[in-house]
């Protein structure tokens, strides 16, 4: 027991310390959770709680301390309120006492206040009464004033008094159904006045309406006049340039002087205009009027009339009226030469207007823009034609029997190939369409200046050549690769039309010069770089396209005699002396084709050609001995395609020296893939292939792949009786050891 109580005593001294560090925390609105988990921590929550309590009677020892402290200044504070309130009710007592008195001794005053009030309020009514009085009777005097002056035909002291009433009396009226009574005569009096001074100047306008034509069909001819001019001017323009061009000829230098007739300006009288406009003024409308007048005359006589800026929104506002009337016929039109017809009168009323000072910009500046419209229907039209006429092409070389004829089709096209006439009949180079062609595209390059030409424009070549190139491209080019993928072309006409394309993408150039005469460019500005046209380089590659096709039909052709390979018998016991039948179809066949491109292609095209046709056999005696068909074959079989080869070879020798043909490839190259197979099968050691030298040297064609796929194939016949005693057996031992080593390299490479 003493040592309990020792213990305790021991924790109460010793926790004071802790009990002011707690009581400091809680003061300050510390958090507790640390303290609480650290009593927890140590086992000791009971220490904590005990320390909690203390505290707690600490705090309510201090609370009892302060109360105890001011409840004497408390007492004091509630009974210095209780003799506020006293004083309050004193205050509010004595305040009701003084209200009553007041009351009393006001009302008396207030009923002579009303009464004064009231008296004051009948003389403002008896004075706004004759003020009022007043009003109504200078309204009515202005008002008969008026009514005198229509009566007697005096229209503008009329107005004036109107005008004086609408001002100053009209708003002013005090009685309203008099005010109303005379706004609604005002309309109607000015109404009657306009009528009776428009009479007169209707009169004035029906005489000017019977002069404006006349007026009009002078000032348009004195403008025709001019364009005729003008276009004389250039065509002489032309004329010297390529006279100057040639050599030929003296420069001759003329002065045009512009003669104006006096006899054709009329006059006439102007003074209803003016009369009119005076009168119109004063009734206020005279935008109404200016209506009537679009006129530089009238703007420069009549001073007030029309004002420059309201002359222009006018005519600004006739021109919105014309081109919107032109642009809604313009897309009715489905005729290239109706547009051009359109588009050349109103130019010619623009210049004609032009020169009388209005502005008609805006006018030609929508024409300019109608350009697409017109040359999108000719290039509609020269479609059509250009169908035409490859519809009734035969493609074969043209025959001109007759000069008339020559000069036709081929000088006056500038396609002729030599400055000397031949002897007829003479065999162009092309057919019938390519005439065709160069004459439509002509007619479209004058079509295409004549439009563009019109309205004084200037340095519009550029213009030109961009539809020109659309021409060629989008019209032509297409018009030939329908051709040369239709189903109907065969090889000749498929070289011919390769011949043809040649011949039109050497026009290129000659298309592009007549643009420029037309426009009246100098030829030697347009010789520069870049400045051909792109349909050149397209019409190349379309030339690409057609041998290409060429090539496919022949290809096609080849394929059916190369099927013949079909019969072919791959494990044979003896060699066929006169080779397979197959080739000597496909050389019967070449000769044909070769003969007949000779006749129409150039030497290049001619090798492209033949090569082609080598190479796709080559091609297809390599995939013969790959066809699943083929499951093995022997040597005999190899030594009859190497006889076919030799074929090939001899016929393809002698063409490339019989066409003149200086290449630094040979035609007998095309079947290198072929010869390079043949070789290795008929080998003595085809595991050679496996070297990198000698594969390179002699093999360099030839596909790992498809090697190791034929000689998989190639299964020698078994030996005969006693015929291992044959030193060529031991030959063929060899070649197959090698063979064998070779398959097996190639398995291992695979």
């Amino acid at each position: 027991m003493q040592a309990k109580a020792k213990r305790r005593v021991v924790n109460e001294n010793g926790d004071g310390g802790e009990d002011l560090v707690l009581a400091t925390s809680i003061v300050k609105g510390e958090d507790l959770g640390p303290i609480v988990r650290h009593a927890f921590e140590m086992g000791r929550p009971e220490a904590l709680l005990y320390q909690l309590k203390n505290v707690v009677k600490k705090k309510e020892v201090e609370i009892e301390e302060l109360c105890k402290l001011h409840y004497e200044e408390f007492i004091l504070a509630v009974d210095e309120l209780r003799g506020v309130l006293v004083d309050a009710e004193e205050l509010k007592s004595e305040l009701s006492s003084d209200n009553f008195r007041l009351q009393e001794v006001g009302s008396s005053l207030l009923l002579k206040l009303e009464d004064l009030l009231e008296s004051y309020s009948i003389r403002k009514n008896i004075n706004e009464a004759i003020k009022m009085s007043k009003i109504c009777i200078q309204a009515l005097d202005l008002c008969l004033k008026c009514n005198d002056h229509v009566k007697e035909g005096r229209f503008y002291p009329a107005l004036k008094t109107l005008d004086q009433i609408e001002r100053n009396f009209l708003q002013n009226v005090p009685v309203k159904a008099l005010q109303k009574v005379i706004e609604k005569r005002i309309p109607s009096i000015k109404s009657h006045i306009e009528k009776k001074v428009c009479s007169e100047f209707n009169e004035w306008l029906v005489n000017i309406r019977n002069k404006a034509r006349e007026i009009g069909q002078i000032a348009i001819g004195q403008a025709a006049s001019a364009r005729q001019r003008d276009e004389e001017m250039r065509n002489r323009q032309r004329e010297a340039e390529e006279q100057s061009n040639s050599g030929l000829g003296d420069y001759v230098y003329t002065l045009d002087v512009e003669e104006v007739d006096e006899g054709s300006v009329l006059k006439f009288d102007l003074t209803p205009v003016y009369r009119a406009y005076h009168i119109h003024t004063c009734l206020g409308i005279q935008e109404k009027f200016r209506h009537f007048i679009v006129e530089d005359r009238v703007l420069r006589t009549a001073v007030g009339i029309l004002s420059t800026n309201q002359m222009e929104t006018m005519w600004k506002m006739t021109v919105v009226k014309m081109t919107s009337v032109l642009e809604e016929q313009f897309s009715c039109m489905d005729v290239a030469s109706h547009l051009l017809l359109i588009k050349d009168n109103v130019t010619l009323l623009g210049a004609t207007l032009r020169q009388y000072g209005y502005q008609v910009g805006p006018l030609l500046e929508f024409l300019d823009t109608s350009k697409d419209r017109y040359h999108e229907l000719l290039l509609e039209e020269c479609c059509r034609q250009m169908t035409d006429a490859f519809a009734n092409e035969t493609y074969e070389k043209m025959v001109i029997k007759k000069e008339l004829e020559y000069n036709k089709n081929v000088l006056a096209l500038h396609l002729q190939t030599s400055d000397i006439m031949p002897a007829f009949p003479y065999i162009a180079p092309f057919s019938s369409s390519v005439p065709d062609v160069c004459r439509i595209v002509r007619t479209f390059i004058e079509d295409s200046v004549n439009y563009l030409s019109y309205g004084g424009r200037m340095n519009f070549y550029d213009v030109v050549k961009k539809y020109l190139d659309k021409l060629l491209i989008e019209v032509l080019n297409e018009a030939l690769l329908k051709v040369i993928h239709s189903s109907t072309t065969g090889v000749s006409q498929a070289m011919q039309i390769a011949a043809n394309i040649t011949v039109l993408e050497q026009t290129c150039d000659l298309f592009v010069q007549q643009a420029a005469q037309h426009c009246g460019i100098p030829v030697q500005s347009i010789e520069r770089p870049h400045a051909s046209l792109s349909a050149k380089g397209v019409l190349k590659t379309s030339q690409d396209t057609a041998y290409n096709a060429l090539m496919n039909l022949i290809n096609f052709a080849l394929d059916e005699f190369m099927a013949l390979t079909q019969n072919i018998n791959w494990t044979a016991e003896e060699i066929p002396q006169d080779g397979n039948d197959y080739v000597h179809e496909v050389v019967i066949y070449l000769d044909t084709v070769m003969s007949t491109a000779q006749k129409i292609l150039p030497l290049d095209a001619l090798f492209k050609v033949g090569s082609a046709a080598l190479k796709h056999i080559s091609n297809s005696i390599v995939t013969a001995l790959l066809s699943d068909s083929v499951k093995r074959f022997n040597v005999n079989a190899i030594m009859s395609l190497d006889n076919d080869l030799k074929i090939l070879e001899n016929f393809a020798d002698g063409r490339f020296h019989s066409m003149g043909l200086s290449k630094e490839n040979s035609l007998r190259d095309c079947l290198i893939e072929a010869r390079q197979l043949i070789n290795l099968l008929l080998s003595s050691q085809p595991e050679n292939f496996m070297n990198p030298v000698i594969r390179e040297k002699n093999y360099n064609s030839l596909d790992y792949k498809k090697v190791a796929s034929i000689c998989e194939k190639y299964k020698d016949s078994p030996d005969r009786l006693f015929g291992s005693l044959s030193s060529r057996n031991s030959k063929q031992n060899a070649r197959k050891k090698s063979m064998d080593v070779l398959k097996r390299r190639l398995r291992d490479f695979n």
